[in-house]
């Protein structure tokens, strides 16, 4: 069977890109139409939000800790520093870290941005956002927590924040997005992980020593801060996504 060459989107000018989209629409069946117009509606929702203010630090971490517990206190302190810093936070805008790290940077009295996500079971916003948007792709509200961000820092957490940080890492990987700096805060806690990168995937050449230079584990939130400092910010309206080709 003859296989059909089709160019990748960032290959065409507007006007086959255009006529490529047509192309699909008219062969496209219409319960797929249906889907694919709600992927675009939860793309384009995040999208927008996301020009509204520069790129700031995306935190992740576990919805279930609570106020007390030393990464949750740790997590709060990052939100504030980040916010007198002048960087907005963006986090899942759920509960625990992302509460955490939300209300640091809401009693600042900086931009505290959640993009949330309706589950079966509800997750509810916290009460420390001065931005919310709620999606109902978790794909696409995995898009808009990485371009949101120039700093991504990981603090302790389960199945759903080793998925977000194997995405993120995999993509800079292979060159699918820009390399930016990532954290993973806790080195009590994130150094098995990475002594299992170390001692199985490096030892039997599933990745390369360079792979392992993606992220830096820390115990200390300022290297969060000196990083997004750093680079420094972005005016409203631009990403470092917008001229990134791959």
């Amino acid at each position: 069977m003859k296989e059909e060459q089709i160019e990748p989107a960032d290959k065409l000018s507007d006007k086959e890109l255009i006529r490529g989209l047509q192309k699909i629409k008219e062969d496209m069946h219409p319960e797929d139409m249906e889907r694919a117009l709600s992927y675009v509606y939860d793309l384009g929702r995040g999208l927008n939000l996301l020009r509204t203010f520069p790129q700031g630090v995306t935190a992740f971490g576990s919805a279930r800790v609570r106020e007390g517990d030393k990464y949750y206190d740790k997590a709060r302190e990052l939100g504030a520093l980040l916010a007198q810093n002048g960087h907005p936070v963006i986090t899942g805008g759920g509960p625990g870290i992302m509460e955490a790290v939300n209300r640091g940077a809401f009693e600042y009295g900086g931009r505290s941005v959640g993009l949330n996500i309706t589950l079966e079971h509800e997750q509810f916003a916290n009460p420390y956002l001065t931005d919310v948007i709620e999606f109902h792709y978790f794909f696409a509200r995995k898009v808009m927590l990485s371009m949101a961000a120039k700093v991504y820092v990981y603090f302790p957490g389960g199945f759903g924040t080793l998925d977000e940080l194997s995405e993120i890492v995999c993509l800079m990987q292979e060159g699918k997005m820009p390399r930016m700096p990532l954290f993973l805060f806790g080195k009590s806690y994130w150094r098995p992980l990475d002594k299992f990168f170390r001692n199985r995937l490096l030892a039997d050449k599933m990745v390369k020593a360079s792979d392992l230079n993606i992220y830096k584990i820390t115990d200390d939130i300022e290297d969060v801060v000196k990083a997004a400092n750093k680079i420094g910010h972005q005016r409203i309206q631009e990403n470092l996504y917008d001229h990134f080709k791959n």
